[in-house]
């Protein structure tokens, strides 16, 4: 019940103020049945913006760190997202992946619509990165189509780190669904995911004109984090001396 009291009455209006979102190719999402809308992930806005643009209720699968957190304030964010409807992903590990397909299915299975991430994480440079096979995995396994989405604007609105969002209009907008029909019965097939896959990025690049980059984000992340570290560590072994 929590949901459409948030939609329509808490959260939606108040968003469609802040953000004056541009609302393109929305017929594109089908009104029955069963499918997978695949976004790029710029900002923390993304969870709330979609949901509350799309006519039909949409379930995310979120990081688990949103339901783990400690003290009122973990126990209350963590209650907003359950009542949001979105259901909690442990992104570490391979067993962890399988989880995530399993509950991504559950909701297919249910002819709901099943919002994901393919980066896996959010941009924190604004850049589109590559897909994870999930998404694959389960629109071949639940034999559904995937609507692709943009979400542009968003990372000027709230890049990571940002607690409160700027005001700014963002365009939000959805592409053809994809059929992927032709590839039944080859899921187990890592070529073919990869394919999929990749067939998913490459439309959702198409609407949002992002620079690619053919390397998982969380790889990315942690090479920045690496050199970083290198760096200050090289600083505090050879300290700049002030100029006489």
């Amino acid at each position: 019940m929590f949901y459409p009291l948030l939609k329509h009455v808490l959260l939606g209006p108040l968003l469609r103020l802040m953000f004056r979102p541009r609302i393109e190719g929305l017929e594109h999402v089908p009104q029955t049945g069963a499918a997978i809308v695949a976004g790029n992930h710029l900002s923390f806005s993304d969870h709330f913006l979609m949901p509350a643009i799309i006519k039909r209720r949409i379930t995310f699968l979120a990081k688990a760190e949103y339901f783990t957190g400690p003290g009122i304030k973990g126990r209350l964010t963590a209650a907003f997202f359950r009542s949001a409807g979105q259901i909690p992903v442990d992104r570490s590990g391979r067993e962890a992946g399988k989880a995530a397909i399993t509950e991504g299915l559950g909701v297919l299975r249910k002819g709901e619509l099943l919002g994901i991430y393919p980066e896996g994480t959010r941009s924190h440079d604004g850049r589109l990165y590559k897909g994870k096979v999930g998404v694959a995995a389960m629109a071949l396994k639940a034999r559904v189509p995937v609507v692709p989405c943009a979400m542009i604007g968003t990372f000027e609105a709230q890049p990571p780190g940002q607690k409160l969002p700027r005001l700014r209009r963002v365009t939000i907008r959805f592409g053809e669904p994809l059929d992927f029909s032709r590839y039944v019965g080859m899921d187990n097939e890592k070529a073919v995911l990869r394919a999929v896959t990749d067939e998913i990025m490459y439309a959702i690049l198409g609407l949002s004109g992002q620079e690619y980059v053919d390397k998982y984000a969380a790889v990315v992340k942690a090479e920045e984090a690496e050199r970083a570290a290198e760096g200050a560590k090289e600083s505090r072994r050879f300290p700049r001396l002030p100029l006489s």
